[in-house]
């Protein structure tokens, strides 16, 4: 049983992030995880965000649908969670998958700002309009409750049901414009600031700066969340473009391309950072479409396809799907992407910008709870 709730919890690991490109909604965990009537299971549980994610991915019909999870520090250490799940809390810290904050406040507003996403909460946040006007927007701030096949959505302000992203703040697309360092050693959200000293280099994070979240602004100075320190400019933020994967009709994975990283797409690719269809795939998708079938890659903010496989692909100009509109890309051809176009791989297996592709078929996203047993939640803690 707890192996089976381990398998969950790695499952829900995969759908949180502090990357501004991916994420698509901003949550409080420690409110989350005592949201019991959604399983009337004990006071606190881990596997509760793990319902919530669901929810917003059937919600948004999409698959891999990642969050952006405040945290508060305490929660490190509460005992109403299982030494598991604290461990696991403690490993998305250190891995900088979430934020970690002694005081939150309203840290999750401010992301929520600056990013441009929707707020998961049942936090009605009374007389904040003032300082974030969107609060009264539909679909900007919406609570899970129960609901007959899992947590459903309702909106406190306004008639939508649906979350709805907003434009990033003036503030938020400066300060994501740049790649900031902390200066104190190992920060998981802004590493790279060494501190000084003989084992600076040790402390140092591998973090790509195109994944950085936003730095908390404090009387107006960038500043990390986390220690509360000054941030250091270190340059020019990456150009990234946002690229989306829909097979079978349902999007079913976003990822990131930056000037530095070309991103390997295929059945199976076997460069780190690939993307891997094979999962979604069915037989005879899997023996068309090469292990490594197509390279993406982002020059000058053009994004460059070249196609890496034994049967080649097609493009869709301008997302098209008539036929006599295909435009064959052969093995080892490349083409510059427009911004409508679609990159197919296989018939059903396309590839584009993440805001040019929708879901356009009635699937059910995958669940990050199908590991998970029947009664999982309700287990006493040991």
């Amino acid at each position: 049983m707890r192996f089976e709730i381990s398998k969950v919890l790695d499952a829900i690991e995969g759908r949180v992030c502090t990357d501004p490109s991916l994420a698509r909604a901003v949550v409080d965990l420690a409110e989350v995880i005592r949201w019991q009537d959604l399983d009337g299971g004990r006071p606190a549980s881990l596997l509760r965000l793990g319902m919530v994610i669901d929810a917003l991915s059937r919600q948004l019909e999409e698959d891999s649908v990642p969050v952006y999870a405040i945290v508060h520090r305490a929660l490190l250490s509460d005992a109403d969670l299982t030494s598991n799940e604290r461990m696991v809390v403690r490993r998305w810290a250190d891995d900088g998958l979430v934020e970690v904050l002694d005081q939150p406040g309203d840290r999750m507003l401010e992301v929520a700002d600056l990013l441009g996403l929707p707020v998961l909460s049942r936090v009605r946040f009374d007389g904040l309009g003032g300082r974030w006007p969107w609060l009264g927007q539909a679909g900007r701030v919406l609570a899970p409750v129960p609901g007959a096949g899992g947590p459903v959505f309702i909106a406190h302000v306004g008639g939508g049901q649906t979350p709805a992203s907003g434009s990033r703040s003036p503030a938020g697309a400066k300060l994501l414009a740049r790649q900031w360092r902390c200066p104190e050693p190992g920060c998981a959200l802004f590493g790279g600031g060494g501190g000084g000293g003989a084992f600076a280099d040790l402390a140092r994070v591998d973090r790509a700066p195109a994944g950085q979240p936003p730095p908390t602004l404090r009387n107006g100075v960038p500043s990390c969340p986390r220690h509360g320190a000054r941030l250091g400019d270190a340059g020019p933020r990456p150009r990234t473009a946002v690229l989306a994967v829909r097979i079978g009709g349902l999007v079913r994975r976003r990822f990131v391309l930056t000037e530095t990283q070309p991103v390997l797409v295929g059945r199976a690719p076997e460069a780190t950072g690939g993307v891997v269809l094979g999962q979604w795939l069915n037989d005879e998708a899997r023996r068309w479409i090469s292990r490594n079938h197509v390279r993406f890659e982002l020059r000058v903010g053009e994004v460059i396809v070249t196609d890496t496989s034994t049967n080649g692909s097609g493009v869709r100009p301008g997302g098209s799907m008539a036929e006599p509109d295909r435009i064959p890309l052969a093995p080892q051809q490349s083409r510059v992407l427009g911004e409508g176009d679609l990159v197919e791989l296989y018939p059903g297996v396309q590839i584009g910008r993440a805001d040019k592709v929708t879901s356009d078929a009635k699937f059910s996203p995958t669940s990050v709870m199908a590991e998970a047993p029947t009664m999982a939640m309700r287990l006493p803690r040991p």
